[in-house]
């Protein structure tokens, strides 16, 4: 069904979003290139903000917009917005319950060449810290471009993580994609891959391969990581033989922690963790990178066969 960046989508459902919300706010950090925000400073100038590189000032201005009664999105890379901005972000937005949408792009190890001080791993696990936030990453453009209408009609603080590379897609538009409940790509009774974001691709890969030598390999894209699914997982814990996570951000604190409390709390079982491993990238291409810290369709195989 070919390929598109998140943050591609993004850009692109702004543009749609701004004209059924008239108090529709867009705030970019001097990056809106890069996040694509610039489509919808050419549509509606009027409700576009650059605030320049100045993150943290942006999200205040944010909440302030928010609480005056308007629905902000508000972008910059993930790096700048879950690192730079925390402080304002938790107290801010999450503290006061905001209506900002904090679009955050350019996250995991996939931005490649702009090297370790960009490459975000933290994100997932800094966000879902922070009581009432939602905390949402996309696996194509099409359930990016629903999960980003969804969080625009929800009332609260929404963190959607987007991605630099283009990626396949595998959801159509109209297919029911719902904040909150991860959605099963692929049935098996073996082993269960959950996957969130670029890794949803890479797992559904590893679970074709493994059907050739007769593993039968269950895949769930966890789209959200908080409120995270419980039911899906414990389904999948108690019908297969163990559990694989997959994500591009570091085994603490992301997706893999998020599904080893629900399991620890409710069935306990098997577990194995596909992320960065606790260290920090480097500058490269981003299919070297992610072979070279093990984020592969072959390091998914190699997890499930660990488990079996």
């Amino acid at each position: 069904m070919g390929n598109m960046a998140t943050r591609q989508a993004y850009g692109q459902v702004l543009v749609e979003l701004g004209g059924v919300y008239e108090n529709l706010i867009v705030m970019d950090a001097d990056l809106s290139k890069s996040t694509m925000t610039a489509e919808f400073g050419k549509a509606y100038p009027e409700r576009f903000f650059n605030m320049g590189i100045a993150e943290q000032n942006m999200y205040a201005a944010a909440a302030g917009l928010a609480l005056s009664g308007k629905i902000v999105c508000a972008s910059t890379f993930a790096m700048f917005a879950s690192g730079r901005s925390f402080e304002i972000i938790r107290n801010s937005i999450g503290y006061t319950k905001a209506n900002v949408k904090i679009n955050a792009t350019h996250a995991g190890i996939t931005v490649g060449e702009d090297g370790a001080s960009h490459q975000t791993f933290e994100d997932l696990a800094l966000m879902r810290t922070i009581p009432g936030m939602t905390v949402i990453c996309p696996c194509d453009g099409p359930s990016a471009k629903e999960l980003i209408k969804q969080a625009v009609k929800y009332e609260g603080p929404v963190y959607i993580r987007l991605g630099r590379a283009a990626v396949p897609i595998f959801y159509e538009e109209s297919e029911g994609i719902e904040i909150g409940r991860g959605s099963l790509l692929r049935d098996g009774k073996d082993v269960t891959v959950i996957a969130t974001g670029i890794m949803v691709s890479k797992a559904v890969a590893a679970a074709e391969t493994l059907a050739a030598d007769g593993v039968s390999v269950r895949v769930i894209d966890m789209h959200t990581i908080k409120p995270i699914d419980g039911e899906i997982i414990v389904k999948a814990a108690t019908e297969t033989k163990g559990i694989v996570t997959a994500e591009e951000h570091s085994v603490i604190g992301g997706l893999g922690s998020a599904v080893a409390e629900v399991t620890a709390a409710r069935c306990p079982v098997k577990m194995a963790f596909v992320g960065q491993n606790d260290v920090f990238g480097e500058s490269g291409k981003p299919d070297e990178l992610l072979k070279k810290y093990g984020m592969t369709e072959e390091d998914i195989i190699g997890a499930v066969r660990k488990i079996l």
